[in-house]
């Protein structure tokens, strides 16, 4: 008898997500103009840009 394993190309948590029409061509033109190999990975790139830019904005607390 043989045994099939499924093998993942990764093991990185996968989500679905919405997304209206007019932000998948921006990101898609995104994509096109940074040569970005996937739609994936250009959404992956924004999300850490704006969380830099978030953390960046937030007021630091001064430590007494």
């Amino acid at each position: 008898m043989m045994m099939y394993m499924l093998i993942m190309p990764t093991e990185k948590p996968r989500i679905l997500i919405a997304l209206e029409d007019y932000l998948l061509t921006r990101i898609d033109d995104y994509r096109f103009e940074n040569r970005i190999n996937s739609r994936s990975e250009a959404i992956r790139l924004l999300i850490e840009a704006g969380l830099k830019v978030s953390e960046l904005s937030k007021p630091k607390l001064k430590k007494k």
